[in-house]
This record gives structure tokens, C-alpha cells and sequence, in this order.
């Protein structure tokens, strides 16, 4: 499951496994700090650049990408770790188009099913904004640095590169989680 910042995929994403337990949860990791009410395990693994050397030296990695924030480099992770051992059941992940794409490349496209969440700009922009708000430190700066890297990092271009021709439009959550559950149920 991937989308813009604030398209509402982490809240679909924890609606869609709560109406779908027979879906393996995987949690990747990062070495960004933990947000207000976030807790280890459940929507990051959050690690040090330590950590992270290590699984890269045990060769556990299976994709990662950094990003260079107004708070530092913050990297991104999903390591083999145990969570891929599930025998027949389906996996849910969040991420990104680009650790979709080395996802692909690792696991084979023929094994992924993207989930593209998509919503208007303007909506996107006034929910980070009041995420933000809710922070003990607000860091709106790097709200804007996220809004603005996501037109790059979610281009049409690599959209159609990748083969991701359906979106799931979030305008209405119910209605785009019934749609998301259709498809996976097929």
C-alpha cells in the first residue's frame, strides 16, 4: 500500500488489516524518531544508523532508501527479519513507490499487488498540516520538504513505469476500503 504523504494510507492501511486478519502485517524499519503516538513495532521499527549497518553487514536488507530531511538523513528499511515467513498468507505492507519498485525487483513483480492511495493536493496538504499540529514540536518545514518531494517521487512517469494504472481515491475512507477489500478478495 503506497501513496503521497497524508493520503490517508496509514489509516486505511490499519482499517484494512483490522477487516482483513487473515493479512500478515510486516513493519519496516527507519531511523527517523518516533512521532506523538507512535510505538515500536507497530508502524515503524525505530533504529539507529548502527542497527542499520548491521543488517546491511549480515546482508538482511532487502531495500532501503534515505531521505535527506530538514531534520537530518532519515532512512527507510525492510529487513529480513522473520516477518516474510508466513507460509501461504497474504502480506500487507506500507511504503513507497521506490521500495515498491526494489520490492519488486527482490520478491518478483508477479508476486506484488500495488495499492496506489490517491487523493486531491489540497486535501493532502491541510491534513499534514493539522498532523503537524498535534506534534510536541511542529516541524512545518518538513512537512513542505515531504509535500513537494512527493510530485517527483509519485510522478505519472514512474506511476506507468512501475505498471500502477489503478488508484484507489480517498474521498470517501469507507467507501475506498471497500473497494481495496474487493480487490484483494477478487
Amino acid at each position: 500500500m503506497m501513496g503521497k504523504s497524508a493520503s490517508g494510507k496509514d489509516t486505511l492501511y490499519k482499517l484494512l488489516l483490522n477487516r482483513m486478519p487473515e493479512l500478515k502485517k510486516v513493519v519496516i524499519h527507519t531511523t527517523r524518531p518516533k512521532r506523538e503516538g507512535e510505538r515500536e513495532g507497530v508502524e515503524y521499527f525505530f533504529d539507529s544508523r548502527e542497527a542499520l549497518n548491521a543488517f546491511r553487514e549480515q546482508g538482511k536488507i532487502v531495500e532501503e532508501r534515505t531521505y535527506d530531511t530538514v531534520m537530518g538523513p532519515w532512512t527507510y528499511f525492510t529487513v529480513l527479519d522473520g516477518q516474510f515467513d508466513s507460509g501461504d498468507r497474504d502480506i500487507l505492507m506500507i511504503g513507497t513507490l521506490e521500495s515498491y519498485g526494489k520490492m519488486r525487483e527482490f520478491f518478483g513483480g508477479e508476486r506484488m499487488v500495488p495499492v496506489y492511495i490517491q487523493v486531491d493536493d489540497g486535501i493532502r496538504l491541510e491534513r499534514a498540516v493539522m498532523r503537524e499540529r498535534l506534534q510536541k514540536n511542529p516541524n512545518y518545514s518538513e512537512v513542505c520538504r515531504r509535500f513537494l518531494a512527493d510530485e517527483e517521487d509519485f510522478s505519472e512517469e514512474k506511476l506507468m513505469r512501475l505498471g500502477i494504472e489503478r488508484r484507489f481515491v480517498n474521498q470517501d475512507m469507507d467507501q475506498c476500503l471497500e473497494e481495496i477489500c474487493t480487490m484483494i478478495r477478487g
